[in-house]
């Protein structure tokens, strides 16, 4: 038999056989496959999911718009805080009951959305307005409300012992209270502390107060979700690795569980966010949040629950566009759930 390689003289090349150096050819000339992260792992499960990339394209909408509110406003050429009413070029815009006086709620050509009964103002950049009042913050609340979380989810489940005790005895006395009726009761005296009862209450002493309170009670179930990630990962092989090779408590923490555990934060914060949205809603809407003449989803609810027999148009945009923008979130929320976790997928 033949051997493959032949070698005639020691100062010589060997001479491979053709059908090896062949096969070996087909296998140098395969596309080999790509190796991808996590990251680009996720985003291929996500472009797949058309329900998430729908609801992600309604959510980055609703925030453009609120963005751009003053921009769509001024090409509009109306305002929010107008009484249209009043002015000598729409004399006609409500009737004898201060009700709109044109068809669907005063909709017209230059009233896109029909106008506010009993005053008069143009109802589309209201909810403009009102959406930027909102989204803004329900962002802030979130922001605020994700970080102090993890913060203290964190300390809590790596370092354990009396600090996770003490922690989580904190985290239980605020988990106590009942936020609705605290949201109530504790705006007033927020504001109080800053103004005297006789003054009107600046609208950015209100944003800081309902940001305060909601902050406050905002950020347990976060704590608790990232203390329980924290105490299954603190024991594994890859942490007791960086503890034996001298690594800091910080960046165990920083570099080695923090990664780990961006998953049920993220889907946490998308839930935070719609529901907190809801809750500024309900505080404008019981008179405890923004009043006049700050536009706001609450508000506008507000005035539609006065003249919904009169003007049912009235209530129809605010409740749609919350609608649409808390369903379309939560909706992402569980789209990028899915996306990190196959295994979780509808």
């Amino acid at each position: 038999m033949t051997s493959p390689i032949k070698a005639e003289d020691s100062g010589s090349a060997a001479v491979l056989d053709p059908e090896l150096t062949a096969t070996t050819d087909v296998v140098k000339g395969e596309k080999q496959p790509e190796g991808r992260s996590p990251g680009q792992l996720m985003w291929q499960r996500f472009k797949r999911d058309r329900t998430g990339v729908v609801s992600a394209c309604v959510v980055i909408f609703f925030f453009v718009v609120a963005a751009l509110a003053p921009v769509i406003a001024k090409l509009y050429g109306k305002n929010p805080y107008t009484l249209y009413a009043q002015e000598p070029d729409y004399p006609f815009l409500l009737d004898d009951f201060a009700m709109p006086s044109g068809n669907f709620g005063g909709m017209s050509g230059e009233f896109w959305f029909g106008v506010e009964p009993k005053l008069g103002r143009d109802v589309f950049t209201m909810l403009l307005y009102g959406m930027r009042t909102s989204l803004y913050m329900a962002v802030i609340v979130t922001l605020l409300s994700v970080v102090t979380g993890v913060i203290l989810g964190m300390i809590g489940g790596y370092f354990g012992g009396r600090v996770d005790y003490w922690l989580g005895r904190v985290t239980d006395f605020f988990l106590g209270f009942p936020q609705q009726l605290f949201f109530i009761a504790f705006m007033p005296v927020v504001t109080a502390m800053f103004v005297d009862p006789q003054d009107e209450t600046p609208t950015y002493l209100r944003a800081v107060a309902i940001i305060l309170v909601m902050w406050f009670l905002g950020w347990m179930g976060l704590s608790r979700l990232v203390r329980s990630s924290v105490l299954s990962l603190r024991d594994r092989e890859f942490v007791e690795a960086a503890k034996v090779s001298g690594a800091s408590p910080g960046r165990i923490v920083r570099k080695e569980i923090l990664p780990n555990i961006v998953t049920p934060i993220l889907v946490q914060a998308t839930y935070i966010l719609p529901s907190t949205i809801l809750t500024i809603a309900f505080l404008s809407f019981i008179g405890v949040g923004f009043v006049e003449p700050t536009p706001d989803w609450g508000r506008m609810f507000k005035v539609g629950t006065e003249v919904y027999e009169q003007d049912p148009m009235f209530l129809l945009f605010p409740g749609a566009a919350l609608v649409i923008f808390v369903l379309a979130f939560n909706l992402l929320g569980d789209s990028v759930r899915d996306a990190f976790d196959p295994k979780t997928g509808r």
